[in-house]
C-alpha cells in the first residue's frame, strides 16, 4: 500500500473514529466506554506511521535474531511518538545522519545532516519550527565559551575579531557571515535542550558516511536550498528571494505562516528513499538497553526472540 493511499485510509478511519465515540455509555466504575471500543482500538493502531508498520512487516519474517530485536526496539520506539505526527513536518534520525520532509505522508525531500559526537550526543525531542532566520547571529553557548572561544578572545583578539567574535553585555556572540558557525540560515524552534537545525560552513563534512561532528545541534546540507524549500511551501518564497536577502547581510526572521513540528528521534531502523528496510549503526550504543515493554501489537518480548 503506498503513503498516500495509507493516508486517505487514515483520515476517513479518522472520520469513524469522531461518529463512533458519539455513543458512549458509562461503566459499572463510572468510567464510559463506547461499544465500538475494539473498532477505535484498531483505528488508534492504524493510523501509526507507514514506518512502524514495514517494520512490523518485516520483523514478522525476519529470521537473524539480532536484526529481529532491532526491529523490535525500533517498533517499540514508534510506539513512544504520537500516532499524529502532523500533515507537515520534519524528521531528524539520528542515526541515519537524514532529514526528511513529510507532507501529506510523503517524503518530499530528504537529505543528509551532522549530529552530536558520542560525548555531545544530540537529544530525541519535538519542538515547532516556527520561523527561519537568514544571516543569524550566532549565540555561544557557555560550553563552548569554556571549551575554546572565550580564551581566544582573551588571548588572541585579533584573531578572535576577524573570526568575528563579539563580547556584549557578557555574552558571546559571533556576527553574521560566511564563516559563523551557523552558516548562513537556522530554523527558529524553541526547546529546553536548545538544539537547533542550522547550516555549517564546513561543507565537507557531508560527504564522510558517519557524521557525528557537532555539539548535539542539527547541521544540515545545503541549508539554504532546504530554507527555501521550507519557505516556499509556507509562504511562496523562491531561492531568487533568499539569496537577496542573505546578500544584505542583515539578519532578518521570518515566521512561518503555518508553524510545523520537527521531530529528532532515533532509530536505528528505517525505511531508504525506496522504502527499502535499512539497519544503521548504533552510533550512541543506545540499542543494548531499550526495552520493548510497549510493544503491544507485534506479542511479547518472548514471541519476539527477546526472552
Amino acid at each position: 500500500m503506498g503513503m498516500k493511499a495509507a493516508s486517505l485510509i487514515r483520515a476517513f478511519l479518522a472520520v469513524l473514529l469522531i461518529f463512533s465515540t458519539s455513543s458512549l455509555h458509562a461503566e459499572s466504575d463510572g468510567t464510559t466506554r463506547s461499544p465500538a471500543q475494539p473498532f477505535l482500538d484498531l483505528v488508534l493502531d492504524f493510523q501509526r506511521h507507514p514506518h512502524y508498520w514495514a517494520l512490523h512487516a518485516a520483523h514478522a519474517v525476519e529470521e537473524d535474531p539480532l536484526r529481529r530485536r532491532a526491529l523490535a526496539v525500533n517498533m517499540a520506539r514508534w510506539l513512544e511518538m504520537p500516532n499524529d505526527l502532523g500533515s507537515r513536518y520534519l524528521l531528524v534520525n539520528i542515526p541515519a545522519f537524514e532529514l526528511t520532509y513529510w507532507e501529506n505522508g510523503e517524503v518530499i525531500d530528504r537529505r543528509p545532516v551532522i549530529v552530536g559526537t558520542t560525548r555531545t550526543p544530540t537529544p530525541p525531542l519535538s519542538a515547532t519550527v516556527s520561523g527561519v532566520v537568514l544571516n543569524p547571529w550566532w549565540e555561544i553557548p557557555t560550553s563552548i565559551v569554556r571549551e575554546s572561544v572565550g580564551a581566544l578572545v582573551r588571548n588572541r583578539p585579533a584573531v578572535a575579531r576577524a573570526r568575528g567574535y563579539v563580547v556584549q553585555n557578557g555574552r558571546y556572540r559571533q556576527r553574521p557571515g560566511p564563516g559563523n558557525a551557523l552558516g548562513q540560515m537556522k530554523l527558529v524552534m524553541p526547546n529546553p535542550q536548545s538544539i537547533g537545525l542550522h547550516d555549517t560552513p564546513n561543507q565537507d563534512l557531508f560527504t564522510r558516511p558517519v557524521r557525528a561532528f557537532s555539539h548535539g545541534c542539527i547541521r544540515v546540507s545545503d541549508a539554504l536550498g532546504f530554507a527555501t524549500l521550507v519557505l516556499e511551501r509556507d509562504a511562496g518564497w523562491d531561492r531568487d528571494r533568499v539569496d537577496q536577502v542573505i546578500a544584505t547581510g542583515r539578519t532578518q526572521t521570518i515566521d512561518l505562516i503555518h508553524p510545523m513540528p520537527v521531530y529528532i528521534i532515533y532509530h536505528t531502523v528505517d525505511l531508504d528513499a525506496a522504502g527499502a528496510i535499512r539497519f544503521h549503526p548504533d552510533t550512541y550504543n543506545r540499542d543494548q538497553s531499550a526495552t520493548v515493554a510497549r510493544l503491544d501489537v507485534a506479542g511479547s518480548e518472548c514471541e519476539l526472540g527477546l526472552g
